[in-house]
């Protein structure tokens, strides 16, 4: 068991999601204090010194802050809009890569297109052959002869050349 729970903490979304935790926490007491002490303040200015944190109605024995809750909704407005920065901005470099690997993939298939189309150039390049071999003697004759120069044959089969080889078909 110990052995499995450790094998889940090592893992790398579980390290990451520690991390992301740590991070949130400690940007969340920065916004805090953003909030409480500089632009709360700032809005009481505007509304007659009032402090929000003070802000409450009693009911029977038990007070209500509301103003502390609309502290709160701003805390949550900052950290929202920030984290939508933040995702905006981390979308706007995924689509700068996936367009720079886009174009990289394309300079790569117009490559390999041009070294394919050498290729397929050079295999249409090879000359037609000017040679078949005698079937009686088996030596090397020009391929238009009928008879053999060197053992005479008359050379009365039909001779076909595929690709390398040479095929005899007789009549």
């Amino acid at each position: 068991m110990w052995k499995e729970f450790k094998e889940f903490a090592t893992k790398g979304n579980v390290v990451d999601l520690a991390i992301g935790v740590i991070i949130g926490g400690g940007f969340q007491k920065i916004v805090n204090s953003l909030v409480n002490d500089i632009i709360m303040p700032f809005i009481s200015i505007f509304t007659g010194k009032i402090d929000f944190n003070d802000m409450m109605f009693t009911f029977g024995n038990t007070s209500i802050k509301y103003g502390s809750f609309i502290t709160n909704v701003v805390n949550f407005l900052i950290i929202a809009f920030c984290v939508f920065l933040l995702v905006r901005y981390i979308n706007k470099l995924n689509k700068a890569l996936e367009e720079k690997a886009k174009g990289f993939n394309e300079k790569m298939e117009k490559e390999h297109k041009f070294f394919k189309n050498r290729r397929k150039k050079k295999q249409e390049e090879v000359p037609a052959p000017t040679t078949k071999v005698c079937p009686y003697c088996l030596s090397e004759i020009n391929i238009k002869a009928s008879r053999c120069p060197h053992c005479t044959s008359i050379l009365e089969e039909k001779q076909e050349v595929v690709g390398e080889q040479l095929e005899i078909e007789n009549k």
